[in-house]
């Protein structure tokens, strides 16, 4: 083993890392006033490009040595400081999921690179944006890379951290900065979540090194947490979960990912389909050593995912922002990540994380593409017949929608019947609930998926009839009857780059992903307890022959009743979804009001908070703090030193008065006392 080992070199491992941060630095410093704008555009987008590309290029390296020659690494490259027992490192483990991570994340992050010179074309804050980007890719990597907990939190928090800069990227805007703020606070409730179930292994197992905890795992298994009669091992699982819920937008952590669309398009792709918002879902693999240990931890998890999968894909039918269609798109796909790693199938939830990565980004960068070519509008209703004008945008898009809906052989069809399967095997309580709100998903996310192509690329030619576009597009252009016009080669190129994997990528991955070794050091399941995996494999005969059996099963048929419906719906019968809103009004309200989970949380937590925070102010702070403890302290010394200040007479025989008082107070009482 170690022979192999050798081929990944710390030096390639720490240059994946460091080419990005790199270019940030020179592109943040010297590319923006911050450091005097000393290169300009060009320079900084070369810079930015090359250091993204550098990191692809050598993790598509490691790829290859993990899966051709079995290399693996595990090893500390800087010793921090040890405090008592504790290590505190920065280290990295590749195993297969990391190079399949590294992988995701770099392709992705290059792609958004260029399709932004064409994106943000027109932006004052150019540099900066690719300084952002560049950054945020080294803190993913720094995540997915990590081999201790501390790192993994280091990289948690900075992705945080650079996607709050990202989403209130146009600081002008008041929606943004609500919007990042809100991001911000979201996640930082589920951080709570996780630093404390990281605080648990600290103090239970003593280390921070990920295969120092997990072979450890046995013994976090016995105890319960004190006080209580709550295994422990289930309280540090649902701890991390809480971490993940936060990051990938599980419910009711979800709140934040729709309103984060108020960031420009290429961070939508980036943060909110393809890396960030995964992250939650990589963690809760890459610990699966711990969470086979507690079944209460997998149901939670499943019940959570199963909850978003479901009833985030409803408000996506009720969408008319084609961002925002995306983005509920991206939380539910996120639901079935997560029910799959509810139902202990880690490998399936990391196979659809990789290939609805590069889904959900084209379809995130096509949106973008078809807002430029519309001139910055984003409204669905108010677009129509595209196809003609913009043929690349069109084709990709569609190929992107079928890769999401779970059409045989594309990408998406792969792990979201595997996931759909694997649910139908958990022996979990919850995997009822869970099998039913997966399979009536794959029904709403075609009929939602294909509500929105058909309204953008098909039909009659709405663009000239939007009431709000006539004065935005007088100062842009001059004459509000430009025709919508294909992007440029920037912007087209990632599109076809991401809409072939989006195509090939599970029929040439499935076999080794799922049923291979390729996770067998990284991911650990219990195939006694948990069967789904084992039963998969056993009816898995090769993507072909999946792909041709899918066609008399319910998930196919769920999915063309879906387009079928929405084709019917939008393209010949428009006046139908008029007729069911009106007949639904007050379900339509409540998905109007995104289940009225923001007016819960800003009236009633929000206030809850706020009268908490006023009355620590007042009690604690005012009334405690200053009131008794400074202000008394000091009213303390003052009453005693008053007292004290009548015996300092300064006369001799006061003095010698006390002095014989107390000689005479002391004799008496040792007298007494014999």
């Amino acid at each position: 083993m170690n022979t192999m080992s050798q081929t990944l070199s710390a030096s390639t491992l720490l240059a994946v890392a460091l080419a990005p941060l790199v270019g940030a630095i020179v592109a943040g410093v010297f590319g923006t006033a911050f450091g005097g704008n000393r290169i300009g555009r060009r320079v900084s987008h070369s810079l930015t490009i090359a250091g993204v590309a550098l990191s692809f290029v050598l993790s598509a390296s490691v790829l290859w040595d993990v899966v051709m020659h079995g290399a693996r690494f595990n090893e500390t490259i800087y010793h921090w400081m040890q405090v008592g027992g504790l290590k505190m490192e920065v280290g990295f483990m590749v195993d297969g999921l990391t190079a399949m991570m590294m992988c995701v994340v770099t392709f992705v992050s290059l792609m958004v690179h260029l399709y932004t010179i064409g994106y943000m074309h027109d932006d004052a804050g150019y540099n900066r944006f690719f300084a952002y980007i560049s950054l945020f890719t080294f803190s993913m990597l720094m995540l997915v890379m990590s081999n201790n907990l501390l790192q993994l939190f280091f990289g948690w928090e900075a992705v945080g951290l650079v996607s709050y800069l990202l989403i209130g990227f146009w600081f002008n805007k008041p929606t943004a900065i609500f919007a990042n703020m809100k991001a911000f606070l979201v996640n930082r409730v589920g951080d709570f979540g996780f630093i404390l179930g990281i605080g648990l292994i600290v103090a239970y197992a003593g280390t921070l090194n990920y295969t120092e905890v997990f072979a450890l795992s046995g013994e976090l298994a016995k105890p319960t947490l004190p006080g209580t009669d709550w295994m422990l091992i289930t309280v540090i699982c649902i701890c991390l979960f809480i971490g993940a819920m936060g990051k990938s937008a599980q419910f009711p952590l979800h709140v934040w990912l729709p309103d984060s669309m108020e960031g420009p398009t290429p961070i939508s792709a980036l943060i909110h389909a393809a890396t960030m918002v995964t992250a939650g879902i990589f963690m809760v693999a890459r610990m699966s050593p711990l969470f086979e240990l507690s079944d209460a931890a997998l149901n939670f998890v499943l019940v959570i995912g199963a909850i978003t999968a479901l009833f985030m894909g409803f408000l996506g039918i009720i969408q008319n922002d084609i961002k925002r269609v995306v983005a509920y798109s991206t939380l539910s796909q996120l639901g079935y990540m997560t029910v799959a790693l509810g139902a202990s199938a880690y490998s399936v939830a990391v196979f659809h994380l990789m290939t609805h990565a590069f889904f959900k980004a084209l379809l995130f960068l096509a949106a973008g593409s078809v807002i430029m070519g519309v001139h910055h509008n984003q409204d669905i209703r108010w677009m129509g017949g595209l196809r003609k004008y913009m043929p690349i945008t069109w084709i990709t898009s569609l190929l992107g929608s079928l890769a999401l809906i779970g059409t045989p052989l594309f990408a998406g069809f792969y792990s979201k019947d595997s996931i759909i399967e694997a649910v139908h095997f958990s022996t979990l309580p919850a995997a009822g609930f869970a099998h039913f709100a997966v399979l009536a998903g794959v029904f709403v996310t075609a009929f939602y998926s294909f509500r929105m192509y058909f309204l953008v690329f098909h039909g009659k030619e709405r663009f000239d009839q939007n009431p709000d576009a006539h004065h935005h597009d007088d100062h842009h252009h001059g004459h509000h009857d430009a025709h919508p016009h294909e992007s440029p080669w920037v912007v087209t190129v990632p599109l076809v780059l991401l809409a072939i994997p989006s195509v090939l990528i599970g029929f040439i991955t499935i076999g080794p992903m799922l049923f291979g070794d390729f996770f067998k050091d990284a991911i650990v399941v219990d195939a006694v307890a948990h069967p789904a995996m084992a039963e998969l494999a056993g009816i898995f005969h090769g993507p072909l022959a999946m792909a041709t059996h899918a066609l008399s099963t319910a998930p196919f048929w769920l999915a063309l009743a879906g387009v079928v419906a929405a084709w019917y719906m939008y393209m010949v019968n428009p006046a139908l979804p008029a007729a069911i809103k009106r007949g639904v009004m007050p379900l339509y309200t409540v998905l109007e009001n995104k289940y009225y989970m923001d007016w819960f949380n800003e009236n009633v937590l929000a206030r809850a908070a706020r009268g908490l925070g006023t009355g620590l102010w007042k009690g604690g702070d005012q009334g405690l703090i200053d009131g008794a403890l400074v202000n008394g302290s000091w009213k303390l010394v003052g009453w005693v030193a008053s007292i004290a200040r009548r015996l300092q007479s300064g006369f001799l025989y006061h003095y010698a008065l006390s002095m014989i008082l107390g000689v005479f107070v002391l004799m008496t009482y040792f007298v007494w006392r014999s």
